[in-house]
């Protein structure tokens, strides 16, 4: 029989990716969204739209019956996140256990607050203090407490590749590679946690096709790519094959404008990802799903930024 997912958040970003790869990989996926699916993923023969409001609860209901899965792939912008983060999160959680799926959440290091350590593993202690940290642990913490739920929530670093944009990678850190100018939001030395989506939708797909034997709660840290702000900046000077300047973000500007500007205020309170040396790790994960997708840097940069590999002097450095 063939298995089929709800996807939560079908049209956005990573909802997009974990679309594509459930349907490629057989399964029937059935992509909530509010607004109309991209035209690549409408066609795709094992995709069916569930056109409706991520509240609307009646329509999840029915677009629920008889999944195997339930991903909840909703992330409301940063300035909605007080409004939206919990309610959004408890009507997957509401749907999922009267389907009785597996509810599967792509977890972020949020949950260890502005005092993050170096290593992340799934016993990591949380630290709610920040307003962020205190809303993803409440939502895992309802996720663990339904003991008539099976849940998973697959920890990753920041995202890159896949399509749309809207996150550090595309608005800031590539937005400015045709001027030859590389942007980093913080110390270019210091390690940072990064998840190419492609490799992440892999993981959630076979963890899915584990469903039978996964009971209860479950946490899993997708390790992902760690890298430097200088290795990233290295690796794209060798695939445009010239030199790309560093910049950084204009943090004073944005400090005085956060009182007018919401979106700038919320980016100032995240910005401690930037200056402390953070990395996921899951001694377990591989004997879970076997080898763990990691796509080399070099594709999955040239993938993420539209770039062709070019010869020449940095070459080296895009295989490194």
């Amino acid at each position: 029989m063939t298995s089929t997912v709800l996807i939560l958040g079908a049209a956005g970003r990573i909802g997009q990716v974990l679309a594509g790869a459930f349907a490629d990989a057989g399964w029937a996926v059935r992509a909530q969204a509010r607004k109309p699916l991209p035209t690549a993923l409408a066609a795709h023969p094992r995709v069916q739209a569930v056109r409706c409001d991520a509240l609307d609860a009646p329509a999840l209901s029915a677009a629920a019956r008889g999944v195997t899965v339930v991903i909840h792939a909703l992330n409301p912008p940063y300035t909605d996140w007080d409004r939206l983060v919990l309610p959004l999160a408890q009507q997957a959680l509401d749907v999922a256990r009267a389907s009785g799926a597996l509810l599967m959440l792509p977890g972020n290091v949020y949950n260890f607050g502005s005092d993050l350590p170096p290593r992340l593993l799934p016993d990591t202690p949380e630290r709610g203090n920040t307003p962020k940290a205190r809303l993803r642990i409440e939502v895992e913490s309802r996720m663990a407490r339904a003991t008539d739920l099976d849940s998973v929530v697959i920890r990753a670093g920041d995202f890159f590749g896949g399509p749309g944009s809207g996150n550090w990678f595309d608005m800031a850190m590539t937005s400015h590679l045709d001027q030859g100018r590389f942007v980093y939001p913080g110390n270019p030395t210091i390690a940072h946690a990064w998840a190419y989506l492609p490799d992440l939708a892999q993981v959630f797909l076979r963890v899915a096709q584990r469903r039978d034997q996964l009971r209860g709660h479950r946490r899993i840290h997708f390790p992902g790519h760690t890298l430097t702000g200088a290795q990233i900046h290295a690796s794209l000077e060798a695939l445009r094959g010239r030199r790309l300047r560093l910049g950084t973000l204009p943090w004073p500007l944005m400090r005085l404008g956060a009182p007018f500007m919401p979106m700038w205020r919320e980016l100032l309170t995240m910005r401690y990802l930037w200056e402390k040396p953070h990395q996921l790790e899951d001694p377990t994960l591989e004997d879970w799903i076997g080898a763990v997708p990691c796509t080399n840097l070099a594709t999955a940069l040239a993938a993420a930024t539209g770039s062709t590999p070019a010869p020449g002097p940095y070459a080296v450095a895009a295989q490194t």
